[in-house]
């Protein structure tokens, strides 16, 4: 699997107050088949813009995305996408969500819920299958939200700040699930967050992003052998260089030096 952003551009128009805003200024970018892929950047820089056009959603916008060498115009089974809120029904059931998808390909009942509990089994949440959302924690809700995706077997899987509204060892837990699965299912996974020992955690790869317009300002390719620890020297030393590059993008030209 290989996915290619070739001169990435997006500009939003306001036509009311005939005013243009540039997004992402350019990006080009080659993602190899199961690489894990984080992106960083300043708030605002068109993180999750650049999800959406990967994963189709977004329509208007220069370049081409490529995967496997066919243009990505629309929506697709192979890209998966994660949100930070779960987004899951809050009518139907834990098993009933994860196999929505199923369902609207339509599987038959049997063989969905089939499905589903090997997610469910696989994903340690035995006996919440009959559960509904408001009654699951938040990192249980994130799971089945990843299930929900991956039940699809699509071959990207694109997570927008998945872990942001969880608290810090929930995040971790959830960091080490994550880790976990991505190693057994080998699928490419392109994760946006904003913190950056998450992306240092996680990645084998990290692209730091300009403040809005958006740019690629560096790639870290980190080859640490995993499980990792979060706070030997390699870890550090990729942390505070990447956090030294976000902190110089938040400072205005003129204030540089004073």
């Amino acid at each position: 699997m290989h996915l290619e952003l070739i001169g990435i551009k997006k500009t939003f128009v306001d036509e009311k107050q005939g005013k243009e805003t540039s997004a992402i200024a350019h990006i080009d970018l080659q993602i190899e088949g199961g690489q894990f892929i984080s992106i960083v950047g300043p708030s605002g820089c068109g993180k999750s813009t650049l999800l959406r056009i990967i994963s189709g959603l977004e329509k208007s916008f220069e370049g081409e995305v490529l995967l496997e060498g066919q243009k990505i115009l629309k929506p697709e089974h192979e890209v998966g996408l994660v949100f930070q809120q779960y987004a899951l029904f809050p009518w139907r059931t834990m098993c009933k969500n994860i196999e929505v998808g199923l369902e609207i390909m339509g599987m038959s009942k049997i063989e969905r819920r089939t499905i589903a509990e090997e997610y469910i089994r696989l994903f340690g949440m035995n006996g919440f299958e009959d559960l509904y959302p408001s009654q699951l924690s938040g990192g249980m809700q994130q799971r089945v939200a990843i299930a929900r995706t991956l039940i699809m077997n699509p071959k990207v899987v694109l997570m927008d700040e998945p872990f942001g509204s969880l608290d810090s060892q929930t995040r971790n837990d959830m960091q080490e699930f994550l880790m976990d699965l991505w190693q057994k299912r080998n699928v490419t996974i392109i994760f946006v967050t904003h913190n950056v020992d998450e992306s240092v955690f996680l990645s084998d790869r990290i692209v730091v992003l300009s403040k809005r317009p958006a740019r690629v300002l560096r790639i870290f390719e980190f080859d640490s052998p995993r499980p990792r620890d979060r706070t030997s020297k390699v870890a550090n030393d990729i942390r505070r260089e990447i956090i030294g590059i976000l902190r110089q993008e938040r400072i205005e030209p003129s204030s540089i030096g004073n």
